[in-house]
């Protein structure tokens, strides 16, 4: 886990590897629970937009399935952007097996309650692992999460914007992007005989 103080605020921005993303998704079994969190963690989505997805914004494109979120929480806009094949094919079962209509939202619940969900996990992981980081992370260290682990794969920024709902670099630059994902580092490690 990568941590930073903010500059205006108390608390830390965090960044999870792939093992504490996996940690995070593991301490829900509770399918709209692990649904919410991993629209924030594997689709960038703020917790605003993870309530209102339903099952028909799962669309498959020329880029591949994408998740449509219509109205983005910050700026109002469109943008598409990539699902995961194993998150697409639950939402679409959710959308199957339910009574509700195809256009009915996923997850039925308050920005408060997601957090109150994440508050409980992150204090399960603290007890268990030890790792006091886990007191700093929230729903949007998700979204952060997300950002850097893309960047670090060496997806485009640009990219990176387009499919986070970001308007400039900048923006994503000095918010989101944090320092490499542990990934990333031991995969540049690698390149260094002597290290």
């Amino acid at each position: 886990m990568n941590l930073e103080n903010y500059d205006d605020q108390e608390g830390m921005k965090a960044w999870l590897s792939e093992q504490e993303v996996q940690q995070l998704l593991d301490q829900f079994d509770d399918t709209e629970k692990r649904i919410a969190v991993s629209l924030a963690v594997r689709c960038g989505l703020r917790s605003a937009e993870v309530l209102d997805i339903a099952p028909e914004h799962v669309v498959d494109t020329d880029a591949g399935t994408m998740l449509r979120v219509w109205k983005s929480a910050k700026t109002g806009e469109y943008r598409e952007t990539p699902v995961p094949p194993n998150l697409a094919t639950t939402i679409r079962t959710v959308g199957d097996v339910r009574e509700g209509p195809i256009d009915a939202p996923l997850v039925d619940a308050t920005t408060r309650t997601l957090r109150r969900w994440m508050d409980r996990a992150t204090s399960d992981l603290l007890e268990d692992t030890g790792d006091d980081g886990w007191q700093f992370v929230g729903m949007h260290d998700l979204r952060r999460t997300w950002a850097t682990s893309l960047r670090s794969a060496d997806v485009d920024a640009m990219v990176v914007c387009d499919w986070g709902g970001w308007d400039d670099l900048q923006t994503f630059l000095d918010h989101y992007r944090g320092t490499h994902t542990p990934e990333a580092q031991l995969r540049e490690r690698e390149k260094v005989d002597w290290l």
